[in-house]
């Protein structure tokens, strides 16, 4: 490494963001510099070390299917794993996964160091260089410059952060890093608008002062399981979660401090995540709830540390030893490290282009928590895109924008550069609109595709998913061309599906339409040889045809808006008509197609219709010049 060297591209961060957009960068053949705080605490788990859940597991498919590390990093360390919402329908059903921190970041950490055209080393950047208004590097604070095409800031919750516990605070990061400072204060003196967020994270307890055998177990799934559309499918055995539960004495204790609570006394101003609040501020929003449930999960199989989810406070010490003690299970607990609120600059995510690259600052993108949210995995996600558009950018060619109905990532970056965010933003699947047609299981067929155009999807893992799709599509005709007679083998299977038995040969698509009749049964009738995971998919695009049918009528009407562009220079201040509020806030976030305006909370449908008038007016004037000339 030479500190005079250009680079493509530098990321400045070692969190989920940082390390998914570096990565995607130099996998892309970008020369990249990895400016990451701590080494040793590469794609660090300070909160809960869980990846996956609702909308979340789906991020981190679609991250997979599109060539990135994190789900082969997940499964690299799980030690516990569950489906969640398998009663809730195919649409929302995903994978959560317990991992050990250590083994996650080891994982990660060896992938960046062995990666070709990626060189790292430890600093803190203390400023963006910019010239002639576009970027050209950062400075670190012992004062060297490195010099670079494009910079991604990937900096999690480290920008200006502050701890707080009780009515105590001080300046640190998450677990006791460093606080960063400068990077704020130069991002503000390029133009860029900052704000404050804050999250918190919960007390860990030492897993020998539990009480196991009080709390209500919850086991990993008995079937071989991976996040990974190319990993090797485990069980996972050993590692017990359980469940515990508040009561009045719990909240008891929380009021008996909230004199010392900086979220009762106004000490902490910034907006926490509203989707999962500190338990003292539920005991204050739901007064008329007596218990919330509480998670206890190990962090690793070896270790004695013990994370408590559902249960993050920013209370005095006093009151988390105390509150804890009134858990079943837990009345001699002890707390390992107590739990806290961080509060950290962000920068307002409307002044992104949909591709994470600033409006204000050609060359410069941002991705993970600097944009408002919160979470692993909408951090991976963010700086997998940002990653892969900066060597696009490098390469001169144009920018990759998932849209809304092509995966949850884009649903992701197009809310937050459209409507923008006041508290720290969250996956939830509610936030989708097409939900059926972006599933857990379908993220390969939906993005590998993509991934394999733009470099990142290796050969064998394409060849991989070819003979899948190729074994799903020959198992589907032939399916097709099957008739069920009514036999008593037959019959027998159905009555131990509590389905009603033949009376007359039916075809097998239609049997499979039953909606009692799921994909192991259904192989048992018509003797497939697909492995349970390949079956369900047909088994989902039977069941649900006519929905999917139904959603890919509302993709269409969702794709002619996005089609329609403003052109470059189309003047919002001129289309006459428009609602004070609606021109408001088209001037404010600056929309680049009819359809991501039509997302802006406040542009009520009539200004939409003006847009759309405008736009085609516009359109129609120029070809008749271009015909008249």
């Amino acid at each position: 490494m030479k500190i005079e060297d250009m680079y493509d591209v530098i990321v400045i961060g070692g969190g989920h963001a940082g390390c998914e957009a570096a990565l995607s960068a130099a996998r892309m053949g970008s020369r990249v510099l990895m400016l990451n705080l701590y080494l040793d605490n590469t794609a660090m788990m300070p909160c809960n070390p869980s990846i996956g859940g609702p909308a979340k597991g789906h991020l981190v498919r679609e991250i997979d299917a599109l060539g990135g590390e994190m789900a082969k990093a997940a499964d690299s360390a799980t030690h516990h794993l569950r489906w969640l919402n398998t009663s809730k329908g195919p649409a929302v059903r995903t994978l959560r996964a317990q991992c050990d921190p250590v083994k996650y970041g080891n994982h990660y950490r060896k992938a960046i160091l062995t990666c070709p055209n990626l060189e790292v080393h430890q600093a803190m950047v203390t400023d963006l260089l910019t010239e002639n208004g576009k970027v050209a590097g950062v400075r670190i604070r012992t004062g060297q410059k490195f010099l670079s095409k494009t910079v991604i800031i990937a900096t999690g919750t480290y920008l200006a952060a502050r701890i707080f516990i009780g009515l105590t605070s001080y300046k640190s990061g998450p677990l006791g890093m460093v606080s960063v400072s400068g990077l704020s204060k130069s991002l503000r003196e390029n133009g860029l608008k900052t704000g404050r967020l804050r999250t918190d994270t919960t007390p860990r307890l030492l897993a020998d002062s539990v009480d196991w055998d009080m709390l209500d177990r919850q086991e990993s799934i008995s079937e071989p399981e991976s996040f990974s559309h190319f990993g090797q499918k485990r069980v996972y055995k050993g590692v017990i979660c359980a469940l515990t539960r508040t009561n009045a004495d719990t909240h008891e204790v929380m009021r008996k401090y909230f004199d010392r609570s900086p979220l009762v006394q106004g000490t902490l101003d910034s907006e926490g995540p509203r989707y999962c609040p500190s338990i003292d501020d539920k005991v204050i929003r739901f007064p008329e709830k007596d218990t919330h449930p509480i998670f206890l999960e190990p962090i690793n199989p070896e270790g004695r540390e013990v994370y408590m989810q559902n249960f993050s406070t920013s209370m005095c010490l006093e009151a988390q030893l105390e509150s804890v003690r009134t858990l079943k299970g837990c009345g001699s607990a002890h707390i390992l490290r107590p739990g806290y609120a961080i509060e950290y600059d962000f920068v307002d995510p409307t002044q992104l282009y949909p591709w994470l690259e600033t409006r204000k600052i050609p060359g410069l993108f941002l991705a993970g928590q600097i944009n408002g949210t919160s979470g692993y995995e909408e951090a991976g996600a963010q700086g997998l895109m940002a990653g892969i558009n900066a060597a696009l950018k490098v390469k001169g060619l144009g920018p990759l924008v998932l849209k809304r109905d092509q995966a949850y990532i884009g649903v992701l970056i197009d809310d937050l550069v459209t409507k923008g965010t006041n508290e720290p933003y969250r996956m939830l699947t509610s936030r989708c609109e097409y939900r059926l047609l972006l599933r857990h299981d379908n993220a390969d067929t939906r993005l590998s595709q993509t991934g394999r155009e733009i470099g990142l999807l290796k050969d064998e893992e394409w060849n991989i998913l070819q003979d899948r799709w190729k074994r799903v599509e020959e198992e589907t005709e032939r399916i097709q061309r099957i008739r069920i007679s009514s036999t008593e083998k037959v019959n027998q299977i159905l009555r131990g599906a509590e389905s009603s038995p033949l009376s007359e040969t039916l075809p097998a698509i239609e049997l499979l339409r039953r909606p009692e009749i799921n994909w192991e049964v259904f192989s048992d009738i018509v003797s497939s040889p697909l492995e349970k995971e390949l079956g369900e998919k047909i088994s989902v695009s039977v069941k649900y045809e006519g929905y999917i049918e139904r959603q890919m009528r509302q993709v269409d009407k969702f794709r002619r808006m996005e089609i329609l562009k403003f052109p470059e220079d189309f003047d919002f201040e001129q289309v006459h008509g428009l609602s004070a509020e609606g021109r408001q806030k088209l001037l404010k976030y600056m929309p680049g197609t009819l359809g991501q305006a039509s997302r802006i909370s406040g542009i009520p449908p009539t200004d939409i219709q003006l847009l759309w008038v405008a736009v085609e007016s516009r359109r129609r004037s120029g070809e008749k010049a271009d015909s008249d000339g």
